[in-house]
């Protein structure tokens, strides 16, 4: 947490630093005094590059808190469709396959030991993790049926390891969805035309504080928009507590069957 904040303050203080340079630079090229008809006019710039530059940041701002939520909330939907897949084998019957269950147990591990960090750093998916599906979804499809209630749960199991392949995909996706380097240049880049746009007006101790307010606030949103621009790695990760949780509920369950 303490990491975080410090991180958070370096972007606003980086942001503040970068925006009184500009204005510096700006005030000793474009001389001191400037009459009145400059300042109205650099007002009305101002005015109009900073609701563009504000409409950016709101807009990749939201884009990535969706992105952040979506794959919460396919998190949720994987975790679930691989514990309707054990427990379903577990109601299956005599003719179930256990090495369906202890593979979607690998699976989940992996998940949570290996391939969420190689999300973060490489954006791709883990092959073993991978293997491990398809040993499962080979173990489903191997199960022989005799009876209509057999018959209901094989479909449906084999409906949540599809499930599971495609939340997979869908994670993956997520990991490349990653902001460009355009934006932070747009971002910038509005940050030093904004300030300069402010060098008609003179370096009065208000002037001052104000121009560091703007600055600190768009540091601390371009700080959010990097917070979660990649939600497997810091300093805005999102935890795979879902698979830990459900790896706890399955070792559980294997543990009380054996």
């Amino acid at each position: 947490m303490l990491t975080l904040f410090f991180l958070g303050f370096v972007f606003m203080l980086a942001t503040v630093a970068l925006s009184l340079l500009s204005y510096a630079v700006a005030r000793r090229l474009g001389g001191k005094e400037q009459a009145s008809d400059t300042k109205d006019l650099a007002g009305s710039v101002i005015f109009r590059v900073s609701a563009l530059h504000g409409l950016i940041l709101a807009l990749v701002f939201a884009q990535e808190m969706v992105e952040y939520q979506q794959l919460d909330t396919e998190v949720a939907r994987e975790t679930n469709a691989i514990a309707d897949l054990f427990f379903d084998m577990e109601r299956y019957g005599p003719g179930k396959d256990p090495a369906v269950q202890v593979a979607l147990k690998d699976y989940v591990d992996i998940v949570i030991d290996k391939e969420w960090q190689e999300l973060g750093d490489t954006g791709r998916l883990d092959s073993t993790a991978w293997l491990r599906w398809e040993d499962a979804y080979q173990g489903v499809l191997d199960l022989n049926p005799a009876t209509p209630r057999e018959e209901s749960l094989r479909t449906h199991m084999l409906d949540r390891i599809h499930n599971i392949g495609e939340t997979r995909d869908m994670r993956e996706n997520h990991a490349a969805n990653t902001i460009q380097g355009m934006f932070w240049f747009a971002a910038i880049a509005g940050v030093i035309l904004i300030s300069v746009g402010y060098h008609t007006f003179p370096p009065r101790r208000h002037n001052i504080v104000l121009l560091s307010i703007f600055s600190a606030f768009t540091g601390l949103i371009l700080f959010f928009i990097y917070s979660f621009s990649n939600p497997y790695s810091d300093p805005g990760a999102l935890r795979p507590l879902a698979y830990e949780r459900l790896s706890a509920e399955l070792k559980v369950a294997l543990d009380g069957g054996s």
